[in-house]
């Protein structure tokens, strides 16, 4: 799969955080992740590694019960199963990988493994 351009909406996981599939495969997806000052993403689990990278704003991770702040330009990489959570500081947008693919994370219009647009990357 390859996209010139992430042409699909975004989806509202929680109130103020939004997510946006850019690109999946067999093994992994690539996510883009948008909160507004404020969002909280309640600590939580989930079978797949996680790993990210802060493009802008700040956030404070909640990792087993230890307080991380990330600024932009931080990143991360949480094993499977980790109890982990987040707040945003500011306004911020995150890039993260999941692996294995996190199906509840995939576009709900396309069928798995084809382009938004029919596998035409313009």
């Amino acid at each position: 799969m390859f996209n010139r351009h992430a042409r699909t909406d975004g989806r509202e996981l929680l109130p103020g955080v939004t997510l946006r599939t850019l690109a999946h495969g067999e093994r992994t997806l690539l996510a883009e992740v948008r909160l507004v000052r404020g969002a909280v993403i309640p600590e939580h689990r989930h079978p797949q590694e996680q790993t990210g990278y802060l493009v802008s704003g700040r956030l404070e991770f909640s990792i087993e019960g230890a307080k991380l702040v990330a600024e932009p330009g931080s990143s991360w990489s949480l094993p499977a199963d980790l109890p982990h959570g987040a707040s945003a500081l500011e306004d911020s947008v995150v890039v993260e990988v999941f692996s294995p693919v996190r199906e509840d994370y995939l576009p709900r219009a396309e069928p798995r493994g084809e382009a938004p647009n029919g596998g035409d990357p313009e």
